[in-house]
């Protein structure tokens, strides 16, 4: 099983009012299977590709507010209560945790300075994922975020980033900025950071988009929207792949990548 430096995004769940229909979605579009839920845990149901957890879904909790289905990421922490504090220091705000999880790990849910919720986990007996950068996993993640300075202050004092800009020869006031973070050196990226100016306006709130690797982006969009999803962005071509940004019948958004399809030189990093 992998195992995860801090740091590193390590899992992935939504909340679904509608988890039936999640797995129908998830399954059609990205090739999921599920495992039986957890009840102990909330009916946490893990998600599964050729036999590989990749992510999880969770139906709200009885009597709780109604939900804002949306993709969690967590970052790997050899210790999540010292994280939590970094947190903390660096201005951002716990929303939940530190918190034991069973036997599985501890974990931690706080939004970064710039409003972005996401989450740390501490492993135990589930590690994160069991399947990375292929078909049907995780592949990539980026904070969105109206203030990329704030972001990027409070990233490298939680977590041990090093970071590189993205050259594309535009003013980063008024086109693309984007920064990748990386542990262990710019050939090991793990996190992008783009401005949300180059992607909605200035005034659209922080979020973190997590993105699933795809056979086909194309066909993996008609999926989608033949399920009720919808199309925010693409299909576009990039040197990292064809990618599309999408939202599921119950408004949590991901991007699909088809790493395998690329158009374009890669960009310089400095």
């Amino acid at each position: 099983m992998t195992e995860f430096p801090e740091g590193a995004p390590c899992w992935a769940d939504a909340m679904f009012k509608d988890v039936g229909g999640a797995k129908t979605f998830y399954g059609e579009v990205l090739g999921w299977t599920f495992g039986d839920a957890a009840s102990e845990f909330g009916d946490y149901t893990l998600a599964y590709r050729d036999g590989k957890a990749v992510a999880a879904i969770v139906p709200p909790m009885p009597g709780g507010e109604e939900p804002v289905s949306q993709w969690t990421l967590y970052f790997a922490s050899p210790d999540a209560a010292a994280t939590a504090e970094k947190i903390k220091a660096a201005g951002g705000e716990l929303v939940m945790g530190p918190m034991q999880v069973g036997t599985f790990g501890s974990m931690v849910i706080a939004r970064e300075p710039s409003g972005a919720l996401f989450a740390v986990w501490q492993p135990g007996d589930h590690q994160g994922f069991e399947k990375v950068g292929e078909t049907g996993s995780y592949c990539w993640a980026e904070l969105v975020t109206p203030d990329p300075g704030k972001a990027d202050a409070f990233l490298t004092k939680v977590f041990p980033y090093g970071s590189q800009r993205m050259e594309t020869g535009e003013d980063p006031a008024t086109g693309m900025d984007y920064r990748a973070f990386n542990l262990g050196g710019p050939e090991h990226p793990v996190l992008g950071r783009m401005s949300t100016g180059t992607v909605q306006g200035t005034q659209a709130p922080a979020r973190i988009r997590v993105y699933f690797a795809v056979d086909n982006c194309d066909e993996a969009v008609d999926r989608a929207t033949k399920l009720g999803g919808q199309v925010h962005d693409g299909p576009m071509d990039s040197p990292f792949g064809r990618f599309a940004e999408l939202s599921d019948q119950q408004g949590a958004a991901f991007v699909v990548i088809d790493p395998g399809t690329t158009v374009g030189e890669m960009p310089t990093m400095t």
